[in-house]
């Protein structure tokens, strides 16, 4: 029995070095058996990886668009803000009663200028109340409901109001010609003292509207020898297609 389990032993250790050389020849074959296991394993990290990135991608997509969206209405009520700081100043300047007012809309009809205000008969507002906003005259109020008011600004090509040159009081009448950006001195002589740059207010003629708010500037004449009037272009001073919040001048009680 002794001698049978020296010979296993000789054996064994004769053996061994086959055995390893075995082993070290089957360790590539190893290796290769494993590689898709291990390409599988790095495709998947790398996909989550990928994932992961477009995920943080997006939410940093939305959290862009987020913030560009408060900024924006940051800088609306910015705007909004300064605008009516300007309006509160004008009317802080006026000895009349004023109302302040907000326009919430515009006739779909594009031949006339006619804007929808939110203050009516029940906020005290009437037909023939001026309207201006902070750089000058806008309109007047045509039509009262009980919580909204239409108004009909002075470009409508209807308009007619009276005027007067603020250097020498120089009478006209401004007519409105269907331009926002424009208006035109109706029958003015050519010999007439008025010059390019000149602002011109409201007389106060008429009734209609109260005397010396700035109508509009003056930014074009043309004289023709063979014509009686001059044709003269005004630029209104009100921002006709840009205020959101108008004043309306109404009159004091008694009136």
């Amino acid at each position: 029995m002794a001698t049978a389990l020296i010979l296993i032993n000789l054996y064994t250790d004769w053996l061994q070095p086959l055995r390893e050389r075995a082993l070290s020849l089957a360790a590539p074959f190893y290796l290769i058996t494993d590689v898709p296991a291990r390409i599988g394993d790095w495709v998947g990290a790398q996909w989550r990886s990928r994932q992961s990135l477009v995920e943080e991608n997006s939410r940093l997509h939305r959290q862009v668009l987020l913030l560009k969206q408060q900024s924006q209405l940051l800088a609306a009520v910015k705007a909004e803000n300064t605008r009516l700081k300007e309006l509160m100043n004008s009317a802080e300047t006026l000895e009349q009663q004023v109302l302040v007012a907000q326009v919430i809309g515009v006739s779909p009809n594009p031949m006339e200028h006619v804007l929808i205000i939110d203050k009516g008969r029940n906020q005290g507002m009437y037909i023939g109340a001026a309207i201006i906003d902070a750089n000058g005259l806008l309109g007047q109020v045509i039509e009262v409901g009980d919580s909204t008011s239409r108004m009909l600004l002075i470009t409508d090509s209807s308009h007619a109001l009276p005027v007067e040159v603020l250097r020498n009081n120089l009478r006209a009448v401004a007519e409105g010609t269907g331009d926002l950006y424009r208006l035109k001195l109706r029958h003015l002589s050519n010999t007439s003292d008025i010059r390019q740059g000149d602002l011109l207010l409201s007389s106060g003629l008429g009734g209609r509207f109260p005397a010396g708010y700035p109508v509009g500037e003056v930014i074009a004449i043309r004289r023709d020898p063979g014509r009686a009037f001059a044709e003269v272009v005004l630029q209104p001073r009100g921002q006709m297609n840009r205020s959101r919040f108008v004043l309306a001048l109404l009159r004091a009680e008694g009136e």
